[in-house]
């Protein structure tokens, strides 16, 4: 993964290329999970759907709104940067968050649940943000592309699970292991794609896209770490580092193709500054998530 990072930026070309296919890629992503995962596991874990419910209520609406109020305290609600986080809190989860999450060894199904659930919600968890910051843009825009997500996660999770239940329905570890190779030689190809825009930005403006890249990093791993200081003083070690990863790790970029032309070129630059926290997340933060495996009874 952390050879896919430096791909991006050594290999401009192969990115330019890379990028158009990359909903493909990340619905094949999404579809590599969910058969991996399967529907009993997957949907077994609907008796918690109050508490994957209360966290989607968190971390996208109250996380967001909280923002929103700090902000505009400080008169800098129409900033780039202002706009910039308040989009990244209001996402729901990115794709790949139950990938990430099990190739640290911890159970992927809360993250799938917070994900498929995050995303369904997300007309609803994201109205009062578009109501109180105009500048993100048309209401009607960003909520039909979040529909078209939710529609295309819920097809592609279905097929999954309908492939996994017909094709594989007891997976075995060796054709676990494969599935889970494949993954992340998907993971790798798709951040590739990403940091199209980012290499040549940072040739062309090495100093804003170092402020962009810190602000990713502090917002990610921040918020990874702070969910999962929080869970585990809860007492909640099983769901402390799937959570956590959900956390940090958002879906911000279906917000983009309702933004104003004028906000657009600073925010591509922090999507490709924030793969980067992404895709190194499973090396920074497992050694921090391990505690949650030693100390889950």
């Amino acid at each position: 993964m952390v050879l896919g990072l430096l791909a991006g930026f050594a290999l401009p070309h192969l990115a330019a290329i890379l990028k158009p296919w990359l909903p493909e890629m990340v619905a094949g992503l999404l579809f590599l999970t969910a058969f991996r995962i399967g529907a009993s596991r997957a949907l077994g874990g609907l008796r918690d759907g109050i508490s994957s419910l209360k966290a989607v209520v968190v971390l996208q609406m109250a996380l967001p709104l909280g923002a929103l109020v700090c902000f505009a305290g400080l008169g800098l609600l129409a900033t780039p940067l202002a706009i910039a986080v308040i989009l990244m809190l209001s996402a729901p989860s990115l794709t790949g968050s139950p990938n990430i999450t099990l190739l640290m060894g911890h159970a992927p199904e809360p993250a799938f649940r917070l994900m498929i659930l995050g995303t369904a919600l997300m007309p609803l968890t994201v109205l009062p943000v578009l109501l109180l910051l105009p500048e993100l843009g048309d209401l009607k825009s960003v909520l039909h592309a979040s529909l078209r997500l939710t529609g295309t996660i819920a097809l592609t999770v279905g097929l999954a699970f309908f492939c996994r239940h017909w094709l594989a329905r007891d997976l075995n570890e060796r054709m676990g292991r494969a599935v889970d190779g494949i993954t992340i030689l998907a993971l790798v190809v798709i951040v590739i794609g990403l940091m199209a825009a980012l290499g040549p930005a940072l040739h062309s403006a090495p100093w804003p896209v170092a402020q962009w890249m810190l602000l990713a990093l502090s917002l990610n791993f921040g918020l990874q770490y702070a969910c999962f200081r929080w869970l585990m003083w809860r007492g909640a070690f099983q769901i402390a580092a799937p959570c956590s990863v959900v956390a940090g790790n958002r879906n911000f970029a279906l917000f983009l193709i309702a933004l104003p032309a004028s906000t657009t070129d600073p925010l591509l630059i922090f999507l490709g500054c924030y793969q980067v926290p992404m895709y190194l997340t499973a090396f920074v933060m497992r050694p921090i998530y391990a505690r949650a495996l030693t100390t889950a009874p």
